[in-house]
């Protein structure tokens, strides 16, 4: 995935703190810069109105079953041990794991599959890892032979060897919002890991201000694959780069932890990939995470959600699995769980991106088919409360949580228990948001009329035998 440390740079709720082990909770950045660009603003106020989205991590690594990338990185070897079968030494590692582009043969890929699956759950955008930190691209860059089009990978005769163009062509067609992941790290580029000196961590192994050469040839091959995917590729929403530490020395925040440890000057002129992309594809957002300025035009926190409300554009990207990347026999979260996180996030304005990673053979796990039908039957008739709203003070109280539509006129209140499984009480008493006077009251997935009644600042609710089919989370609808 992306910065993998331990920190408490955001307060994250109990419940998804389990998940929190092995990954870092990105720190919201100080200093966030709203964009002026009318189609940039156009597109984010869309893309808040979507609140869920599909993440997808795929690469040669799913063959192991490993995590993405990260074992080729020798700080991270705490977290990400080698195995004995895979190479005795880090040389012959590094040697297999790149050979594993000569087996790469996904022949059950079928974007169309998850497309309709992920849409049925309400997904309503995809971002997809064109490149992550190994370099291995998922697209047919012209900048290097280390691409899944490339005459090494058997999946090349494939006709759809192209999986991002692929995706993002099937995803699109079915109305999706499309994201470019795109890694500014490149570990296989000698040019990022020079083979001159041995790799110590995950930043540049050399220092670009003595070898500026060396560095401009980087800088110009990452502003290369960009320009191909957003040049190439049909409309894309959104460029979501990953590798903080990759930045401007003088961004560096020495209160956070990891930033700390970037020891290197590593800026690849954000402004004139910036530009270019900008050129290329009018108002996409572009998310340079961690990295605040202009180009950081939302913020990720990574398996975690904020503990109050962001008054900035916000994702969480939460991995439906344990993991980012295919993990044999993962252990997949529950509908309940799921449907729990993206009510907390969407009531505190943000929104949920769940990853979901295909396996080597080219599809996901069949219980993730399960988890999206499950989640697909809530959407259905609770989705007037999550698409196109915004938050609401008090955003959360006990067990319930608020969202609104923007013209303010509906206030929808979620009543959860995260403890057990849901089941929904004959007698419901929640706060009414200040000066909103409720004129009408309904149940959503109720036929049956709901009894209720406000007292000052409370609505008191009683809910008739019908509710015992409400499952996961219960959806109140009020309308001034």
């Amino acid at each position: 995935m992306s910065i993998k440390f331990k920190t408490k740079s955001l307060v994250l709720s109990s419940t998804l703190m389990s998940s929190i082990l092995l990954s870092q909770a990105h720190n919201v950045s100080e200093g966030y810069q709203k964009p002026t660009d009318p189609l940039v603003v156009q597109n984010l106020e869309e893309w808040q109105d979507l609140k869920f989205g599909l993440f997808m991590h795929w690469g040669t690594y799913s063959q192991w079953g490993i995590v993405e990338s990260w074992s080729l990185c020798p700080e991270d070897e705490s977290w990400t041990q080698r195995k004995p079968e895979h190479g005795k030494s880090y040389d012959e590692y590094v040697k297999n794991y790149e050979n594993l582009q000569t087996t790469f043969n996904p022949t059950q890929f079928n974007p169309q599959k998850w497309a309709d699956a992920v849409k049925k759950a309400g997904m309503k955008y995809v971002v997809f890892t064109t490149k992550h930190h190994d370099g291995f691209t998922m697209f047919d860059t012209k900048e290097s032979d280390y691409k899944i089009t490339s005459v090494k990978t058997p999946f090349s005769k494939n006709p759809k060897a192209d999986v991002t163009k692929e995706i993002f062509n099937t995803f699109r067609k079915e109305g999706f919002k499309i994201g470019a992941y795109f890694s500014k790290p490149d570990w296989h580029s000698d040019d990022y890991w020079w083979s001159y000196f041995p790799p110590k961590d995950r930043n540049v192994n050399y220092d670009p201000k003595k070898y500026p050469e060396r560095w401009n040839n980087f800088k110009k091959f990452t502003f290369n694959q960009l320009n191909e995917i957003t040049s190439q590729y049909g409309k894309i929403d959104i460029l979501w780069l990953d590798g903080g530490w990759v930045r401007p020395f003088y961004t560096i925040d020495p209160k956070v932890e990891w930033q700390r440890t970037i020891k290197m000057e590593q800026d690849i002129d954000m402004d004139k990939i910036g530009t270019m992309v900008r050129k290329n594809q009018p108002g996409i957002i572009i998310v340079d995470r961690t990295v605040p300025g202009k180009w950081e035009n939302y913020v990720t926190p990574e398996q975690a959600v904020p503990e109050n409300a962001l008054s900035i554009p916000w994702e969480s990207c939460i991995t439906m699995g344990d993991s980012f990347s295919y993990v044999p026999n993962d252990h997949y979260k529950s509908s309940q769980k799921i449907i729990e996180t993206l009510v907390k996030i969407i009531s505190k304005g943000g929104n949920y991106l769940m990853n979901i990673a295909p396996g080597p053979n080219g599809d996901y796990d069949p219980i993730v088919y399960e988890r999206l039908k499950e989640i697909s039957n809530w959407m259905d008739q609770n989705q007037s409360a999550v698409f196109g709203t915004r938050a609401i003070a008090p955003y959360h109280d006990g067990n319930f949580y608020y969202t609104q539509s923007k013209d303010g006129n509906i206030v929808n209140v979620f009543h959860m228990d995260d403890s057990r499984e849901y089941k929904a009480s004959p007698n419901l008493t929640f706060t009414v948001p200040e000066s909103f006077d409720p004129q009408s009251l309904i149940v959503l997935g109720l036929s049956s009329k709901v009894q209720w009644m406000k007292k000052g600042h409370h609505i008191e609710v009683k809910l008739p035998e019908e509710r015992s089919k409400l499952k996961y989370a219960l959806v109140i609808q009020m309308k001034r």
